[in-house]
């Protein structure tokens, strides 16, 4: 299948069209007409090579929402016509113990497991490409199924900002009537705030951005700590049970400790690259855990994008055009904090496809994981 994408040959260039071929559909497949995808900061580092691990040509996009066009042989989960979203990843060993318990993003298969963009993390010198593209093959296992209850172009940013943000709640089991933190209110820390609140926790948010006070209530903050004025940080000292760090750049983590109560945890979500410096004596004195977390699997992913259905919980979008996108590719850049998230509507490109493909640059067919388990 020909397909156009918008991706970028080399971390030095825009993202420009590019056609490639899709593989045909294989047994436990599915086959989908890309109508929305969101914008993650992710993406931005990826195509910049921030993280040291981008192989090129780079296609981004896993914020995937589409509907079926084909299925192949062996598929129960969806049928043509069906909407489905597809988050980070499109396959893994599927029989790993993680794999197992619904935990796919952290698939100990040898490959681990296969990201839908920028290939395996173990690269042999193959790619996948994402979202930002007309067409999509994905197992049925790691499609979810759309609720009738939420608007499509809303699902993107959920699979992935609110899974992101969901799965450390589960894991470190937030209670009701605990305090959640929450570093950053941009589009992981937006979902985070909302989702707090859905669990019943009280919500204490910290952002550098004072203009932002009065929308970060909105969303249900209970709290706004400006986090560079240590008068405002000392009123929340000791007060917090979980603290989920969503900013994607290096800052200085120990500046947080002393916010958290004893036997409690933060957990980094945002920061792949460094912190700058660490000093632990309040970790150690009050037995303070600095943990990550990856994603979520798909079970969780459809989990939270049930009870964002449910619950009539949004992320802050606006729709933008593919042309649009190195704009705010540049605007994210600027902006780690920036209060929404971005959501492409893929008509742009359907509706340019014939220009498009003939200026488009050709490259290599991406390749798909492997098929395990059928």
């Amino acid at each position: 299948m020909k397909v156009l994408g918008y991706g970028t040959p080399s971390t030095s260039d825009l993202l420009v069209p590019l056609s490639f071929e899709r593989e045909d559909l294989r047994d436990g497949e599915v086959s989908l007409n890309v109508t929305y995808c969101g914008v993650c900061h992710s993406d931005v580092h990826q195509v910049h090579d921030d993280w040291d691990n981008s192989l090129y040509p780079c296609v981004p996009g896993h914020e995937i929402v589409g509907e079926v066009t084909a299925v192949g042989d062996g598929v129960t989960k969806f049928k043509i016509g069906d909407l489905i979203g597809v988050g980070c990843m499109v396959n893994s060993c599927q029989e790993c113990d993680y794999c197992r318990e619904g935990y796919e993003n952290y698939c100990q298969g040898p490959k681990s497991c296969t990201l839908t963009y920028n290939g395996p993390k173990k690269p042999d010198g193959s790619n996948t490409y994402g979202g930002y593209s007309t067409h999509m093959v994905v197992r049925e296992e790691f499609g979810v199924t759309v609720p009738d209850t939420i608007d499509p172009k809303y699902v993107g940013p959920i699979m992935c900002a609110a899974t992101t943000v969901y799965a450390p709640m589960l894991h470190w089991k937030l209670e009701q009537g605990q305090t959640l933190g929450v570093l950053g209110v941009g589009g992981l820390g937006h979902m985070a705030v909302q989702l707090g609140k859905a669990l019943g926790a009280r919500v204490v948010a910290f952002t550098g951005h004072a203009d932002k006070q009065q929308a970060i209530r909105d969303l249900g903050a209970d709290r706004v700590i400006i986090h560079t004025d240590e008068e405002q940080m000392k009123s929340v000292e000791k007060s917090i049970d979980l603290l989920i760090d969503t900013v994607p750049y290096p800052h200085e983590l120990d500046k947080l400790l002393p916010v958290m109560k004893t036997d409690t945890t933060i957990v980094v979500v945002g920061n792949f690259i460094e912190f700058p410096k660490f000093v632990p004596g309040p970790m150690v004195f009050e037995r303070i855990q600095i943990a990550g977390s990856l994603i979520g699997g798909v079970k969780e992913t459809q989990e939270v994008l049930n009870l964002c259905a449910e619950r009539d919980i949004k992320p802050e979008i606006k729709i933008i055009d593919i042309e649009e996108i190195n704009d705010v590719f540049e605007l994210l850049r600027r902006n780690s904090d920036h209060e929404f998230r971005h959501v492409i509507d893929m008509a742009s490109l359907h509706e340019r496809a014939g220009q498009l493909t003939s200026e488009a640059k050709q490259v290599k067919t991406p390749v798909r994981g492997e098929v395990v388990g059928r």
